[in-house]
């Protein structure tokens, strides 16, 4: 791995009721999901940015937001998402990274924490990308090591859905891909209660 700190990139949406987690606030109402959201993002933010492993920074959306005020940490660098899908912006961020390693996480992820980054991002030693791998279909982490990836490699894969890291593992094609650590992402109802029963503490 590259003698420079890997890079980390929380990608991230403003709190804006009724603006974050959409698919959530269908079963618990807006208040309840944007209150998740701010939870569940100032912990992942306060485990990653104190890690000196790695450099920690935000890729905000909307892009209007990525400034100072909109209650980003101070101590975290705060870059635009862009336009484009989630593998454009993803792709972008990547490019960002200078060549050194870079992993992008997700903020509905709970669980999330500096252990299983680090876990990730040794993994990227012998690989050229690692995925991590959620229950649902999808994924919470992506990382890259080496050379710039075509801006259009994740064209085709369906976002959003349990084909995802599916679709991902196939656009990735020869390049040689490890497997992080499965955590559980909180997407809907369902799970948002699975979350309460495991972390009464944290609900509250």
């Amino acid at each position: 791995m590259s003698r420079r700190r890997p890079l980390v990139v929380v990608f991230a949406r403003s709190a804006r009721l009724g603006r974050v987690k959409t698919r959530l606030a269908r079963g618990i109402g807006a208040g309840a999901a944007l209150r998740f959201h701010r939870l569940t993002l100032a912990a992942i933010l306060r485990r990653l940015a104190r890690d000196r492993r790695w450099e920690t920074r935000i890729a905000a959306t909307p892009d209007g937001d990525a400034r100072r005020g909109r209650g980003w940490p101070a101590r975290v660098r705060v870059t635009r998402q862009g336009r484009g899908d989630l593998g454009e912006r993803m792709l972008r961020a990547i490019a960002g990274a200078g060549g050194r390693p870079v992993a992008i996480v997700g903020t509905d992820v709970p669980a999330l924490g500096a252990a299983a980054v680090d876990r990730a991002l040794r993994l990227l030693a012998a690989h050229a990308a690692v995925l991590g791998p959620s229950g649902d279909g999808g994924y919470w982490l992506i990382g890259w090591r080496g050379a710039r990836p075509s801006p259009r490699l994740l064209d085709g894969v369906r976002w959003s859905s349990a084909h995802s890291l599916a679709d991902t593992r196939t656009a990735l094609g020869w390049r040689r891909v490890a497997f992080a650590d499965r955590l559980d992402d909180v997407d809907d109802a369902a799970a948002h209660a699975r979350w309460l029963r495991r972390s009464p503490s944290t609900s509250r």
